[in-house]
């Protein structure tokens, strides 16, 4: 009974919101989304990124930074890399999707 009453307080809910909205057009500014979008991509690029570096062997994936603006991935870090796990790094960045470019100036080396 407990499980009818709740789904029925759910349906009613979800009624009325669906009529409350149908009721007034939804209004977005194209920028927004482009704005949306573009954070989405970011989001997803930096994630990917590093979960790229964290399963390279021979890269120390976890004292990696990256962040990404607009496509832009900027790699930082705190301890210092080797000139070929620097290498390494960059070239795993700008193989993934939507990637435009890649900064490596905060990336610290030997």
């Amino acid at each position: 009974m407990k499980k009818f009453v709740i789904a029925a307080a759910a349906a009613t809910a979800l009624a009325l919101a669906n009529g409350a909205f149908a009721q007034a057009p939804l209004m977005v500014a194209a920028g927004e989304v482009t704005k949306a979008t573009e954070a989405t991509s970011d989001t997803w690029i930096t994630t990917k990124v590093k979960a790229d570096l964290m399963t390279e062997k021979g890269v120390p994936g976890s004292d990696i930074s990256v962040e990404t603006n607009k496509g832009v991935v900027s790699l930082s870090s705190k301890v210092p890399l080797t000139k070929s796990q620097k290498e390494t790094v960059v070239s795993i960045a700008k193989k993934i999707k939507g990637v435009k470019a890649v900064s490596a100036a905060g990336l610290k080396t030997d």
